[in-house]
């Protein structure tokens, strides 16, 4: 489980799965082989041009204060603490501070986003409702958590057992299953609306303004998710800095397997929300391109852009059992996914590792994907039975994205036919730090999601 940042995400979507069928590469909760697209929207959520009669000078963002705990303490209680204890209590501090920070944001986001727009009939009440979801529910959650540190903390500012605080609050956080697995279609309305020329400005006039610290909405609105997977990290760091014989030990390490099996439930959900979000937008041109097994799907392995021997790009999807070639089609201003070819189950798929500029099933790729000499990056999907149509040469951005599908097919081909990987197969992305994977709008996608 690693941090979201809001810093500019990175071209690769990556994805942690529980059952490990891919090696770690570093994204939802989740994030695709790709270069969400939960990526690349570290810009402005308007991008419209700024007005002339507006300021050149952009307005300082609101600094928060970045005060440490032992920077508080006086002399005396500085002294009277080892350094172990003083690590430890900053890390205490920081949860009791990230809580604070975490409810002022809930709080902005209400205030400077959704009522305005509201009121400005900007966007409509169910509108925001879908992108925004039931964000004030989750205040008064982590105000009870505050609370309780509060509570805790004693006169001379030290905190002497937080495990019970959490083992008594951290399962709260089932209550947010709902919300993050409505994310990746409140994200692609959120884009959808951004092309309104009403919202892109309002999005922009936010993101100049002090209160915004230079983060745009969506960096909002994934706060929360930011901060759920923060807690296993926060936890482990206090429990580093707790001496074997303190009495929140044991209080700790169950807090710990608490919120690792809160976050593996939401994974699940979330994991299940956006496999069913992409079957939706799939179109078959011929009803023998539908296959059961693309239906009944619950996992989305990876997902991501290719392009095939003829240089066009390919949305390419792997099921717990099928991989869909698919190209990206525009519908009423809606994305879709039209089925390209016929969907090979993973039962009947070979793969070959092709080198650069060598294609051995005969055929020559000179010149075929560009300028280039030589075709590289690329790899073969085929049914193991010949027949025309059934077999596509694709290629892959570069060599890293190429091994990371080739990793995805071979461990998903691997996982069916073994009847013991069974369990594993329904395990789905965890939350992770880019939360911008799955958005289909984001150009260049490029490598898998990794499992």
């Amino acid at each position: 489980l690693q941090e979201p940042s809001t810093k500019r995400v990175r071209p690769l979507a990556r994805v942690t799965s529980l059952a490990n069928l891919i090696s770690p590469v570093r994204s939802r909760f989740g994030h695709t082989i790709q270069s969400f697209g939960l990526r690349g929207d570290a810009k402005s959520p308007g991008c419209g041009q700024k007005s002339s009669g507006r300021s050149a000078v952009p307005t300082p963002p609101k600094r928060r204060s970045s005060v440490l705990w032992s920077e508080m303490l006086d002399v005396n209680t500085k002294e009277s603490l080892s350094s172990k204890e003083i690590k430890r209590q900053e890390a205490i501090y920081e949860m009791s501070r990230g809580e604070q920070d975490l409810i002022e944001d809930l709080k902005l986001a209400r205030k400077a986003y959704h009522d305005p727009m509201l009121k400005l009939s900007i966007m409509s009440e169910e509108e925001l409702t879908h992108i925004f979801g039931d964000l004030d529910s989750y205040i008064p959650l982590h105000e009870d958590l505050l609370a309780s540190l509060g509570e805790a903390t004693r006169p001379d500012g030290t905190v002497e057992q937080i495990g019970p605080i959490l083992v008594k609050w951290l399962p709260r956080l089932h209550a947010y299953k709902g919300y993050c697995s409505n994310q990746l279609a409140a994200k692609a309305l959120l884009d959808q609306k951004k092309q309104d020329r009403r919202v892109q400005d309002f999005l922009q006039r936010c993101l100049e303004s002090p209160f915004s610290r230079k983060l745009d909405l969506w960096s909002f609105l994934d706060i929360p998710r930011s901060r759920l997977v923060k807690y296993p990290l926060l936890l482990k760091e206090i429990l580093r800095h707790t001496p074997k014989d303190h009495p929140d030990v044991h209080g700790l390490e169950e807090a710990l397997s608490i919120i690792q099996g809160v976050l593996a439930d939401i994974n699940v959900k979330k994991g299940e929300s956006e496999c069913q979000f992409y079957l939706d937008k799939l179109e078959f041109l011929e009803e023998r391109q539908r296959d059961p097994r693309i239906e009944s799907s619950k996992a989305l392995l990876c997902h991501g852009e290719l392009r095939n021997k003829h240089g066009h790009k390919l949305y390419v999807f792997l099921f717990q059992e099928i991989l869909v070639l698919t190209r990206p089609v525009t519908r009423n201003e809606r994305s879709a996914f039209q089925v390209y070819r016929q969907p090979i189950p993973l039962r009947e798929l070979l793969l070959e590792d092709l080198q650069d500029g060598d294609v051995k099933m005969g055929g020559s790729f000179r010149g075929a994907f560009g300028n280039s000499d030589k075709a590289k990056n690329i790899f073969r999907v085929r049914f193991r039975e010949p027949c025309p149509g059934h077999s596509h040469t694709l290629q892959a951005n570069d060599v890293f994205h190429k091994q990371q599908w080739i990793n995805c097919i071979r461990n998903a081909v691997a996982a069916l036919r073994s009847s013991a990987a069974g369990p594993e197969l329904a395990q789905l992305p965890e939350l992770s730090e880019e939360s911008e994977e799955n958005n289909p709008s984001v150009p260049n996608v490029a490598a898998p999601r990794r499992r």
